[in-house]
């Protein structure tokens, strides 16, 4: 069974920085795409960011690139989601997933499923 852990969330202020992290059990870790998404109170879940199996490519929405950065230590079985220049709009709670196959990208929503249970990012202005 795969299990999902998020931890490192909390208050900040606007421009400051966050790392999450992710800690995955239950299968081979390095075969598996990461990703991270967020949903806002009142909206719907989005895709933020994903890293391929051997961490080849990395793929980010708009709104993030150049400030947020994923990667993945798969010595450990963690993800990770560095998070830098934060705003209001970032305020979120952020999940972590993986996909259901193998050996896959991480840049398509469809193919994560499974999940963590959220660790909740507050921006403070």
């Amino acid at each position: 069974q795969v299990q999902l852990g998020e931890s490192g969330g909390g208050l900040v202020q606007v421009g400051g920085s966050l790392r999450l992290s992710c800690v995955a059990e239950g299968r081979a870790f390095s075969r598996y795409a990461m990703g991270w998404f967020r949903q806002a109170p009142g909206k719907e879940r989005e895709f933020v960011a994903g890293i391929d199996w051997g961490s080849h490519r990395a793929f980010y929405r708009d709104s993030v690139k150049g400030r947020f950065t994923i990667s993945r230590d798969n010595s450990k079985n963690t993800v990770y989601l560095q998070m830098n220049a934060l705003q209001p709009e970032d305020t979120a709670v952020y999940y972590c997933a993986t996909e259901r196959h193998a050996w896959g990208l991480g840049n398509r929503r469809d193919q994560f499923a499974y999940w963590g249970q959220g660790t909740q990012v507050t921006v403070s202005s």
